[in-house]
Formats: C-alpha cells, structure tokens, sequence
C-alpha cells in the first residue's frame, strides 16, 4: 500500500467517537467499514488491513474477537490498535492480549486524532514489509524443498531408483505438512490461554487504583468516625505502605532495564552465518541448475528454482541468524552451539545430512550496533556439556566493551527479574522496524542479497537487539526458566539480573507456551573462556 490507502474496520460503541473515527480515517484518504455485527464473518467479508478495537465493542467480547483474529490462519497479519479507557496498566493488558498497539482515548481530541493516524500509518508500513518478508520466507521455503527435492533426486539417480525418490519425497512433504499444522494449532491455543488469562484478571485492580483506593478509605473513615482505633489506623498504613513498596519495586525494575540497555546494548551482535552443502562422495557443492535472462535462478512449472549438483548457475546458500555478545577485550563471544555450527540438532537440516550432503560455513559475520559493517567472526571453542560456543572477532578500535559476567554458582534467584537482549525473528525484526522509504532503498542498493541486505542495514544504525524483561521461574543446576519473550533468532541473547550482571545465555523456548523459556547458566561460557 502507498501512502494513505488502506482498508480500515472501526470496532466502536461510542456513536460520537465512532462518527469522529469515520470522519477523521475517510478524510485521510482510507477505505472504513464499521461492519462489525457479524464478528468475524463480517472481518473475512472486509478482509481489513487494520482494525480499530474499542476496549468494550457492542455484542462483542473484545478478548475473544482479538484472539480470534490473531489465531486464525487468514487474519493474523491483520494490525489491531486498541482504544482503551485508562492508562498504562490498561495499555499493557491490551498489548498481552495480543493488540499491536494500544492508546489511551484523551479528551482532547485535537491531540488524540493525529496521534491515531500516526499510529496507523506505522502499524500500515510494518503490515506491508511484513507481508514482503512472509513472501520472501515462502519463497525461501519453497526454495529449501525443492532442494530436497533435487537432492533426493541425484542421489536416488546414481541407484537408478526413479521411484524410491517419489516415495521419500512424498514422506517428507506429508512430514512438513502434519509439522505445520500442528504448529498453527499450537500458536492458537497459546492465543486462547492469553486471552482466558486476561478475562480473569479484569476485576483484579492495579497496584495504582489499590494505592488510590487505600488512601481514600483511610481519609473518609478518619472523617466520618475521627476516632478510630490505633490499630486500624496502623494496618490501613501498613496496607499503603506495602503498595507503595511494590510501585517502587516495579520502579526500580524498570530503572535496571534502562541501564542495561544505556550501558550493553551496543554489545550485543547479530550473527549472520551463511551455509553451502557439498557432496560426501563427490566433493560437488549443490548450485542453481541455470540463471534465466534476468538473472534469476531458473525454476520448474511450479516456479521452485532449480538446483543441482552439476548446476551452473550461483551456490545454493542458505541463511542463519542468531545473537551473541562481547565477553572479552580481544574478542571473545559467547553465544550457542547450534548457532556457531546452525546443522547441530537441527532436525530440518537433517533430512538433507541424511542424503549425503556436508555443510560448509561460507561466511559468518558479526554485526555490532555501534558498528557500520559486519566483522568476520572465528569459532574458538564448542562446549561438549551444555549449548555454549564462544566465537572471535576482531574489535580493536571499535569502542566495543565486553558485558560483565556474574560470579559464584548462585546469582540466579526464582522470582528476581531479568532483562533479556536479542534478535528474535532475526533480520526480519529488524526490516519490520524500518520505515517504508528506508527499506526501499536498501532493496534497491542491495538486489535482495542478504549479505549486503545486513551491510546496508549496518550502514544506516538499524541493527539494534530488541529488549524483553520478565521474572525467573526456576533455576535448575543446567538451566534457568524465565518468562521474558523471545522466539528464533533469539538465541545466544545474555540473560541479564537486577544488579546489571549476565546470568545466563538463552538457548530455547517452549513454542505452545509462552511462559517457559531457558538460559544455560553462564558458568558453561565462562568455562571456554580460561586458557
């Protein structure tokens, strides 16, 4: 989409803000609905680009209507802004609820409309690159079976067996079938879990109103009976007391997370590693088949490129990410097993180990944020006891300095909170972040190859780790459970404690539940760093 286009549905009670919605959104030059009556029929029939949801729509339950649109194959790319009535702490139940973003309705409507159409542009820009980008990966996963395909095939040629080929290749395609259902179905249920956690919580009052309410109770009993008893009046300030300790908690929480990200954000790198595959008995690296006139790999009638061992046209390269971050003044970078060597327990680039072929690192590279190009990066060690890896670059001169690392066997606590610094989701995240004009001039300066894809976003001060805080669940004595959101791409990230020290590296997730995810105890790293 362009500019002000777009197809907008207005979820609201309010017929006055409703009117001043349509007005306001028609003016900038959008297509609005506000059909809403049938649910999310009414959501298919529009087919939205995004949706204005009031916090308490008529004959809907908001909570079931965004999760329904999020879990639903056909409408999770749908942006939701949700109006609400309060708030930080009624922006922040919006957000866990899965809104893209949430805003607070003022009584100044002269200040509240621009700010909407600010927010709706943005959210309209990062549907759009993130459309491109579920393109791109489809392609991609288009591209990674057909190279299955073909690999099955020459191996399957060199024995003369046409149909054992068939056979495995129809394995494999029911495989990543039932595999991707099963995650879809997974991701909704995680939806409706939330989104039945947060109608339970709605009589709960926040800290906030507990405090506020405190406060008036004691001043109109003092008022009306003016000689309450000692005691009650020492149990309400007890009661204030204990509210104001946990604001001050959270205060100082959030004061930690700020710190961090001011003092070790710019050591925190994106590491790009691209993978080749050659043949075990030939010593052939897998290649497109042939270039067409436009430079483009040929493909089948199925618009799979083609790619073959004997091929003549580019290497077939494949593309991971993961985080590491600087633990040493000559270099040295912790991050995980599987992502200094990706092939390691990885099961997807198993099936094409299976068929006789070898990875080879090509390139692997370190991209800083204080930093306008990438840095080769070594690996130096592999832990043979836990998911660890420490890798090498050379930051002479940059002004990079390494993250402090906790000591002693117990620096992780069950409850404290902990800050966590990564790049889920990988370059993706970060293309999603960029504005539409930047990243049309990296598409175009960079032809849509990663490597210089990386270089440009490098180049303009957009590779930046993303920031999650959360509380440790439980520390085991080979991993710490924590509930701070990240996802692939994630791993590697440094697992941080309210004293600013790293406690753990991230190294998984639970994909049905949001509320587990794991660190290995950064005594596994700091061991491949002594002589």
């Amino acid at each position: 989409m362009n500019g002000q286009t777009g197809k907008l549905l207005v979820v609201e009670s309010d017929d006055a803000l409703r009117a001043t919605l349509i007005t306001a959104l028609t003016d900038a030059g959008y297509e609005v609905s506000t059909d809403y009556d049938g649910g999310m029929k009414a959501v298919l029939a529009f087919e939205p680009d995004l949706i204005i949801l009031g916090a308490d729509p008529p004959q809907l339950d908001c909570c079931d209507l965004l999760s329904e649109i999020k879990s639903s194959r056909s409408t999770r790319n749908i942006r939701v802004v949700m109006l609400v009535h309060g708030n930080s702490p009624e922006r922040t139940r919006g957000l866990d609820l899965g809104a893209d973003d949430a805003l607070s309705l003022p009584l100044d409507q002269a200040e509240f409309l621009p700010e909407l159409l600010s927010r709706i542009r943005y959210q309209l820009r990062g549907k759009h690159a993130e459309d491109e980008l579920q393109q791109r990966l489809h392609a991609t996963e288009q591209s990674t079976s057909t190279n299955q395909q073909v690999v099955t095939a020459v191996h399957e040629e060199q024995r003369t067996f046409l149909i054992g080929a068939m056979a495995i290749l129809l394995v494999l395609i029911m495989v990543g079938l039932v595999s991707f259902v099963l995650y879809r179905s997974n991701r909704a249920e995680n939806v409706r879990v939330y989104a039945a956690v947060t109608r339970l919580q709605t009589g709960v009052l926040s800290q906030q109103s507990l405090l506020e309410r405190a406060r008036q109770d004691l001043a109109s009993q003092a008022h009306e009976t003016g000689s309450r008893e000692s005691a009650d009046d020492a149990a309400l300030e007890n009661q204030v007391a204990t509210v104001e300790g946990r604001l001050q908690k959270l205060e100082s929480e959030r004061r930690v997370a700020h710190t961090i990200i001011q003092a070790d954000e710019p050591s925190v790198c994106l590491i790009h590693i691209v993978l080749a595959f050659r043949d075990h008995n030939t010593g052939l690296t897998l290649h497109y088949a042939a270039l067409n006139s436009d430079g483009e790999p040929e493909t089948d009638k199925s618009n799979n490129p083609l790619v073959s061992l004997t091929g003549i046209g580019p290497e077939v390269h494949i593309d991971v990410f993961g985080t590491g971050f600087l633990v040493s003044g000559d270099g040295q970078i912790l991050t995980n097993h599987h992502v200094a060597q990706p092939w390691w327990q990885n099961d997807e680039l198993k099936v094409m180990l299976d068929q006789g072929l070898e990875p080879k690192i090509v390139e692997m590279t370190a991209y800083f944020p204080s930093v306008t190009h990438g840095i080769p990066i070594t690996i130096e060690r592999i832990s043979s006891a836990a998911d660890v890896a420490v890798v090498k670059a050379n930051v002479i001169g940059l002004g990079i300095k390494p993250i402090p690392l906790a000591e002693g066997r117990g620096p992780a606590v069950g409850g404290s909170p902990v800050v966590l610094l990564g790049y889920p989701t990988g370059v993706e995240a970060i293309l999603a972040r960029t504005d539409a004009a930047t990243l049309k001039a990296i598409a175009v300066s960079s032809k849509g190859d990663p490597r210089q894809v990386m270089e440009e976003l490098a180049l303009h001060h957009l590779i930046k780790p993303v920031v999650t805080q959360g509380h440790i669940g439980s520390v085991l004595p080979d991993k710490i459970i924590y509930d701070a959101q990240t996802t692939s791409g994630g791993s590697g990230g440094p697992l941080f404690n309210d004293q600013g020290r790293v406690i753990g590296i991230n190294f998984a997730m639970v994909r049905g539940f949001g509320g587990s995810n794991f660190a290995i105890p950064v005594r596994f790293g700091e061991s491949l760093l002594r002589p």
